[in-house]
């Protein structure tokens, strides 16, 4: 649910405070340099612990220092740490730059500690936490005050702001379901009332919870089926499963205004986005979760905003901390392992999807993520057997579960057992046909094998026809053309991959291998030279310095090849 007007300035204040400009005297203070300059090179690598604790060794030297303040609450804000952002958010003096990051940390403060009057006086008087957050708060206070017509007053006049009406008639129908007005709530949150409501993942453990309580089990379990089908989402086939089994009891999603208040965090930040270039999202969702420790959701989130920050280690720890048990671990196992396999700990990441597949043999996500991730390793015996693992509980005539029966194929391929690799290529293309990838591949494959060679140049054709700006694929069809010996017409395509992919080595090599077949046999050396400077692999850098010794005839002559064959 995107959001329709930018930041406003006070949002873009928070955002730059972790990067402005260092005051002038903070440079020759004593005992400064090296704690600045450290937490300065954290900053920019985004590296938020880091942070937190060289600008707080600099606040040492440096008390009162607003810009190190700052600095300082927005990093351990961004850590989640709640209560040393408050207690460093004290320390700055009024008027002193850096007043809207303290007010966020200070809101936020007081609403976990439940004090709604104080969280109202302090959006009065400027200090809440920022646009949208705070309007939308309002209502909720108004809610735990005891006054849901006033709630309803303050959500339906956000409701005239395209850039807050979803997100005002979405805390509305929440609203309605935390008094138990569950019918109103119902008609929001499906949009019957109010028009669209994005249907996330949340909404929808919502909407069945609240069917629950109106005693609509069945369109509970329709409407947690028919998101399941499309996404199969480990904490709502949970959900079902409790529903079905006659067991989910009161409604529990959203039920005090302190939480509403958290949801507003959560929503907020995830309406900004991912690919948000401020850090803001971050601490709207840490702030979810430091208000209502309950809500997963915000943890989920918060990591996956430090991966795409490239924060793993972080990211790692976040995901982490959603305890098992909980709807959302079975998500958070597998962020977790994505995170560690990132941050290059391979081993660490496979221990945690394989501990998680051997708890949850019902879930093909896990088979599945545990199978990409054993042939990322080059352990593709073991990843065969989570692939069909995985396969094995889905519907495989769903066209989304191509990927699947190609990532298997190419397993296979890998171990020598081609008969099934071909059978797992052929039915990718049946579930997704016109696949580049999978037309590639196989295309490849048989001519490497010397099959079906005008089937295979026309599947290669249809795939760079299908993404003319992939070098792996342009590569492909040239390297076709010269296995059937057509060398004249691989050297366009030839070229064009090397325009490509200008760095990589094997690409490289065959160039050169196309223009010594054509007479180009100074220009074959410049491309076998440039490919060993590009660092291949030792088999292939061993038989490049044989070409550039005794020419290419000469290795194929003793390879057994005759032209164009290897």
């Amino acid at each position: 649910m995107p959001l329709a007007r930018p930041l406003t300035s006070a949002a873009a204040a928070f955002a730059i405070a972790f990067v402005a400009a260092a005051p002038a005297p903070a440079q020759t203070t004593s005992g400064l340099a090296g704690p600045y300059l450290a937490a300065r090179l954290a900053v920019i690598e985004g590296d938020h612990r880091e942070a937190a604790a060289y600008f707080e060794r600099a606040l040492g030297a440096d008390p009162g220092n607003a810009l190190l303040i700052s600095n300082a609450i927005f990093a351990n804000a961004a850590l989640g740490n709640w209560d040393a952002a408050a207690a460093i958010a004290a320390e700055l003096a009024p008027g002193a730059s850096g007043q809207e990051l303290a007010g966020l940390v200070t809101f936020v403060d007081i609403v976990r500690q439940g004090d709604l009057a104080g969280a109202r006086a302090a959006i009065e008087a400027g200090r809440g936490a920022g646009p949208f957050v705070d309007e939308l708060a309002l209502g909720w206070i108004a809610l735990g005050e005891g006054t849901m017509d006033r709630a309803e007053e303050v959500f339906l006049a956000l409701t005239e702001d395209p850039a807050l009406s979803e997100l005002a008639w979405l805390h509305l129908g929440l609203a309605r379901a935390a008094v138990g007005d569950f019918e109103t709530a119902e008609e929001i949150l499906s949009g019957e009332r109010a028009g669209r409501i994005s249907q996330t993942e949340r909404i929808v453990r919502a909407r069945a919870e609240i069917l629950v309580q109106l005693d609509r089990r069945g369109d509970a379990l329709d409407l947690l089926d028919g998101y399941t089908q499309r996404v199969p989402d480990p904490a709502l086939l949970a959900l079902q499963a409790r529903i079905g089994a006659g067991a989910e009891g009161p409604y529990s999603f959203v039920t005090t205004a302190q939480e509403g208040i958290a949801e507003v965090f959560f929503t907020v930040a995830q309406a900004f986005g991912l690919d948000n270039s401020s850090r803001l999202p971050l601490i709207y969702a840490r702030a979810a979760r430091g208000i209502a420790p309950g809500h997963t959701d915000a943890a989920i989130l918060a990591a996956q905003m430090l991966m795409e920050d490239d924060q793993y280690a972080l990211a790692a720890e976040t995901y982490a901390t959603v305890p098992e048990g909980d709807d959302q671990a079975v998500e958070a196992r597998m962020g977790q392992a994505e995170a560690l396999e990132r941050q290059g700990e391979a081993g660490a990441a496979l221990d945690v999807l394989q501990s998680l597949s051997a708890d949850r043999p019902d879930l093909a996500s896990v088979h599945a993520a545990l199978a990409d991730m054993l042939r990322r390793a080059d352990r593709c015996a073991e990843a065969i057997d989570s692939y069909t693992a995985a396969l094995d509980l889905v519907d495989t005539t769903q066209d989304r579960y191509w990927f699947m029966f190609y990532a298997r194929a190419i397993c296979y391929h890998d171990v020598d057992d081609w008969p099934p690799a071909e059978a797992d290529f052929r039915y990718a293309l049946e579930l997704n046909p016109g696949q580049p990838q999978v037309l590639n591949y196989l295309g490849y494959s048989l001519v490497e094998q010397r099959r079906n060679l005008d089937e295979a140049l026309g599947m290669i054709e249809q795939a760079v026809a299908a993404e003319p700006e992939s070098g792996y694929i342009v590569d492909s069809l040239a390297w076709v053309y010269y296995r059937l010996g057509r060398f004249d017409e691989a050297v366009e395509p030839m070229e064009r991959a090397v325009e490509l992919l200008p760095t990589d080595p094997i690409v490289n090599d065959h160039l050169g291998d196309v223009y010594w077949m054509v007479g180009r046999h100074r220009e074959a050396r410049f491309q076998w030279e440039r490919a060993l400077s590009l660092e291949p692999a030792d088999e292939d850098a061993t038989r490049i310095r044989l070409k550039l010794e005794i020419g290419l005839d000469q290795v194929l002559e003793q390879e057994g090849g005759v032209g164009g064959t290897q």
